[in-house]
């Protein structure tokens, strides 16, 4: 009975209270490694533990290389934002009305709904809008711009959009500068470009000004790339020659220099140390697998990827206390080895005027916050008003640099805004050290002066999906401990043979590659049979190119249909989707467990995060569907075992 009482009283808990169930999820996880060595406390300081994590317990027993130290703490800052609410005149929202319903009638753009309306109106200087799948966000945050710029006369050169990557960049500025014609403004499509960035091609802006102009190491080899507007890396493939060579470079020079990462590879590789009294040879290149990483690969890939994912999540690693996290000897071993690797890598980059995006964000933030005369409010007057879409994919670094932005132009008295658009629904960059966390608890990372807070608004209206599919997709969210409760509103209506998800199982793609051939031309053939609008019939969606790439060799070429991995593919569409992928959750990682409860940005742990965005990766790819969605899968799990 007392047991099934608890099981009651947990649940009701993690139901009512997800942010505090989720907290002490991670904090079970991140203390399993100090319970096998420290002795049970009494429950009146595992409490005190709770409510300020790492102060005490993580740096407890002293780890190697450093002494005990307290991990950092993540407090609110001062507030940034006004609470007194925008100026807008009757006659600018008239005119705003008037001309938009001009629009509609010339077929220039839809008419927007009410809920879209309170978007683009929008009076707060700080607003949260969570805009769901399908839920014409962009043509509302287009007419949002247009408001500002036309009707509230705010200088272009006093705003910018951020948008996700460069070609979602390319089509934002696209549906700009139309609707800028139709309203006749001087804004011209050259204005428009340096408006609508990337938070990389942003950033690179003060780079080129501030940091002297450096070349990016990840756009090395790269001769698409283009130096004044780096897109997003999330949107990036891997690691190319010339990266690979000057990582190797640094991880030799290290090696070479430096007796203790000498001592710390070995002991990771499991491998004898060289003889003192012979020659040094080179670094050992054997792959070493971390666990939690699908796949091994030479330490000084290994020490990149982790590294990225450290940064991003807004630790400095020269500054990183190893010994305060709580993490077993072998990866605290790992990241001492790993500091000592990116001294070296730093080194490598000064020399020839090399920096990465991380470095970049970071050294801005640092001079933003310590004053630096160059970073003055003219420089930085073009992020007066920002305007930020897939806000649910934002990490710590970018908030941080965001934050250190908006707080020297309010120093300065400068009126600023920021409009954050997003969905925690499909945050699915996690693996790159984003979360929607940042998102739902935006108060606390941007907060108002006073007691003021920023306006919710929601856009809860699908016009994509059919209810059906809708309904299937948010099942699938059931299961997601940390989420934005939402009711979606399928406004399209169902085609004759239309479906939800139909799942075809037991699936073997080297058995049946023949038969799901048949099945996308039939695809085909149903959206031909309705008349389908849509520019794509069919929408072959996995997570592995190679997968994909394999499907797509057997298909007739003249088929309209697209294939993309999911993550690529949101924002897209199609009649039909067709996913193939189990989307089942990662493997455990203990040390980004460790590393997520050490930065203090976030209350799930790493592994629950993983976990939620596998289920979320699922919602983003039944919601490319229209009006069918096809799922094969070997057995019902992951994602797909709320649909069996």
């Amino acid at each position: 009975m007392l047991t099934r009482y608890k099981l009651l009283l947990s649940n009701t808990l993690a139901r009512y209270f997800p942010r505090t169930a989720a907290y002490l999820e991670a904090e079970k996880h991140a203390a399993a490694e100090r319970a096998k060595a420290v002795a049970k406390k009494p429950l009146v300081k595992k409490k005190a533990a709770a409510a300020k994590p790492g102060v005490k317990g993580a740096g407890a027993s002293k780890g190697k290389g450093e002494p005990a130290t307290k991990k950092p703490v993540r407090r609110a800052s001062a507030g940034i934002y006004s609470a007194a609410a925008i100026k807008v005149t009757a006659a600018q929202e008239q005119a705003m009305r008037e001309t938009v319903a001009r629009a509609v009638a010339a077929g220039i753009i839809g008419a927007p709904s009410d809920e879209q309306w309170a978007m683009i109106l929008c009076r707060q200087p700080l607003t949260r809008i969570f805009a769901g799948a399908g839920s014409g966000k962009s043509t509302t945050l287009v007419l949002r711009v247009v408001f500002m710029l036309c009707h509230l006369n705010v200088e272009p050169q006093r705003l910018t959009v951020i948008s996700f990557t460069n070609a979602s960049c390319a089509e934002l500025r696209e549906r700009l500068t139309s609707v800028l014609g139709f309203w006749q403004s001087p804004v011209d499509a050259q204005a428009v470009r340096q408006c609508v960035r990337t938070f990389h091609s942003a950033m690179g802006v003060l780079a080129r000004e501030v940091l002297g102009n450096p070349v990016w190491f990840e756009q090395l080899g790269d001769k698409q790339a283009s130096a004044s507007e780096p897109d997003n890396p999330l949107a990036g493939g891997r690691l190319g020659p010339a990266q690979t060579r000057l990582l190797k470079d640094a991880y030799q020079a290290c090696y070479a220099d430096d007796p203790a990462f000498r001592g710390w590879v070995h002991e990771l590789l499991g491998s004898q140390p060289p003889d003192p009294q012979k020659a040094l040879p080179k670094a050992p290149m054997q792959p070493f697998r971390l666990p939690g990483e699908l796949h091994a690969a030479p330490l000084f890939e290994v020490f990149y990827g982790q590294a990225g994912f450290i940064e991003s999540i807004g630790i400095r690693i020269e500054q990183m206390a190893v010994a305060a996290l709580a993490c077993s000897p072998a990866e605290r071993t790992f990241l001492l080895a790993l500091q000592a690797f990116w001294k070296a890598f730093a080194q490598q980059l000064s020399q020839q005027g090399l920096m990465t995006f991380n470095g970049a964000f970071q050294q801005l933030t640092q001079r933003l916050d310590e004053g630096d005369g160059r970073l003055d409010a003219e420089r930085l007057a073009s992020f007066s008003h920002l305007l930020i879409d897939e806000f649910q994919d934002v990490s710590p670094q970018i908030v941080q640099w965001l934050q250190a932005v908006h707080r020297r132009l309010a120093g300065t008295a400068t009126a600023v805004s920021l409009m954050a658009i997003g969905d925690d629904w499909q945050s699915i960059y996690g693996w790159r050290g984003s979360s929607p966390e940042l998102f739902m608890a935006f108060d606390r990372h941007f907060p108002s002066k006073g007691k003021g807070k920023s306006a919710v608004l929601m856009l809860q209206a699908n016009y994509r999906s059919v209810e059906p599919v809708i309904r299937a997709a948010e099942s699938i969210l059931g299961e997601v401990a940390f989420k934005q409760d939402k009711a979606t509103v399928a406004i399209r209506s169902a085609p004759p043979g239309s479906h939800g998800v139909k799942l075809v199982t037991p699936f073997d793609l080297a058995r049946d590659l023949s038969a799901l051939h048949s099945e996308i031309t039939a695809q085909c053939d149903y959206a031909r049979s309705i008349d389908s609008r849509e520019r794509t019939a069919v929408l072959l969606l996995g997570r592995r190119n190679d997968t994909l790439k394999d499907i797509q060799a057997g298909l007739d070429r003249k088929l309209p249909v697209k294939a993309y991995t999911i993550h690529r593919a949101k924002g897209l569409q199609a009649e039909v989707a067709i996913i193939v992928d189990d989307c089942l959750p990662t493997t455990p990682h203990p040390l980004r467990n460790a590393l997520y409860a050490y930065c203090g940005f976030f209350a799930n742990s790493y592994d629950q995060a993983m976990a939620d965005e596998s289920l979320r990766l699922g919602y983003v790819a039944v919601t490319r569907g229209v009006s069918r969605v096809l799922w094969f899968v070997r057995k019902p799990q992951g994602a797909t075992r709320a649909l069996s």
